[in-house]
């Protein structure tokens, strides 16, 4: 089987298994089972905590000891094991402390999905640059066919959702066993200190100025990144509360509205590579950053807008290969891991907690009910202020390179 066809299974698959919950799992706890929103931010919080620590920790691990397809094989079992608990849990504390495994086992498996990719494709002599995003854009088809599937299968307001994720989990974690092997680099002398031993050394990319801005900026987005999950579905699906549009297919077929802004995350992805090289990281960080604006804006005055793709991907796809490509290959695992911790761990963490919170305290009327166009705008302030902050501090020059022999170091040049 084709080694491109083979990773592309493996990204369908890792989005698939995400999907199946992730935008869904909102309508299952504040509308179905009706708890509150600092309950809920605190369940959600859960992928942010465990991004904290678990891709930092595996990254250290694949780079260290164990082949990275093993590793992301056992952690891909685990989770869909724990998700088959998920339907036996009726509180909230519980479902907190079972998210919170389940998310150990998945959150490090994204950027190990990155890490494995890349080192099939260059071992192959292939163009990360050129060759990932195309196989990269079938892990939004994975989700896009999840978000379908939980909608039609009329699992979105009940536990069937993590049912599908689980099965689908094993699968994956099945099939990774049979990439080819991704060994650890071996790169580090038995001699060396307990830092490099460890895999540590990465986080001495933050004594580099430009380095330690564009970690602290992918943070404070990474703030913004979930809260369209966390309540998007949940905001549509409200409107089956107003008379006229109880039975309308917007509130039936909330999350498949939504997949049409996933569906457009297909074409940005393809147009990464151009956008890298013709302008550089800053400016597709900032693309992504005003794109937020006008998404969340748009939610505000009640339009499902589908500048997701280039909101999200731009930022996430576009900062991983730029820590692809301005690391030592003996901390690449670890980089990505790195980059993972301050996206979906502390900036989703705060952005999922601080979030429930402001809501619950803020947005909600006396009769219950919720103030979607308050919590939108507000929003969308946020992204509007860290994408001007990132414009007048993140200070850099983009320089197009030519040639074919320099396409691998046209998102390098950002180091300098």
């Amino acid at each position: 089987m084709n080694i491109k066809f083979r990773l592309t299974i493996l990204s369908f698959l890792q989005f698939f298994v995400w999907g199946a919950w992730l935008l869904t799992i909102g309508t299952y706890c504040l509308n179905a089972k009706g708890w509150t929103f600092p309950q809920f931010g605190a369940i959600f919080s859960t992928l942010a905590f465990a991004s904290l620590f678990m891709p930092a920790v595996t990254g250290i691990i694949a780079d260290r000891w164990i082949n990275a397809e093993k590793l992301y094989g056992v952690l891909h079992i685990l989770y869909g094991v724990i998700l088959f608990y998920v339907p036996s849990v009726n509180d909230p504390h519980t479902l907190y402390y079972v998210m919170f495994a389940a998310m150990i086992c998945y959150m490090p498996t994204i950027s190990l999905s990155n890490s494995i990719a890349y080192t099939i494709l260059k071992r192959e002599g292939h163009d990360v640059v050129k060759v990932f995003p195309p196989i990269r854009v079938w892990g939004t088809v994975g989700f896009i066919v999840a978000m379908w599937t939980t909608n039609l299968s009329g699992s979105k307001s009940n536990s069937n959702q993590f049912i599908i994720a689980a099965v689908a989990a094993i699968i994956l974690g099945l099939f990774a066993f049979t990439l080819p092997k991704c060994p650890p680099p071996r790169s580090i002398s038995k001699d060396a200190g307990l830092v490099e031993q460890l895999g540590l050394k990465a986080f001495k990319l933050f004594a580099t100025y430009k380095m330690a801005l564009f970690f602290i900026f992918s943070m404070l987005l990474g703030a913004a990144l979930q809260l369209t999950n966390m309540y998007g579905d949940s905001f549509l699906d409200n409107f089956s509360r107003v008379p006229q549009y109880a039975n309308s297919f917007v509130v039936k077929f909330s999350t498949i509205i939504l997949s049409i802004s996933q569906m457009s995350e297909t074409l940005f992805i393809l147009t990464i590579p151009f956008f890298l090289r013709r302008f550089g990281i800053k400016k597709v960080m900032l693309m992504s950053m005003f794109a937020w604006v006008v998404r969340f804006g748009l939610f505000a005055y009640g339009d499902p807008t589908i500048v997701y793709g280039m909101a999200f991907d731009f930022f996430n796809i576009s900062g991983s290969l730029f820590v692809e490509t301005t690391t030592d290959t003996s901390i690449r695992s670890s980089a990505q891991g790195l980059f993972m911790m301050m996206t979906n761990g502390v900036g989703a963490w705060l952005g999922s907690t601080i979030s429930g919170y402001v809501i619950a305290k803020y947005f909600i009327f006396p009769n219950g009910d919720r103030d979607w166009h308050g919590i939108w705008l507000t929003f969308a302030i946020y992204a509007l202020i860290v994408g001007i902050l990132f414009l007048l501090f993140f200070k850099h020059k983009h320089v197009v390179t030519t040639g074919e022999a320099k396409k691998g170091e046209a998102i390098a040049m950002t180091a300098h």
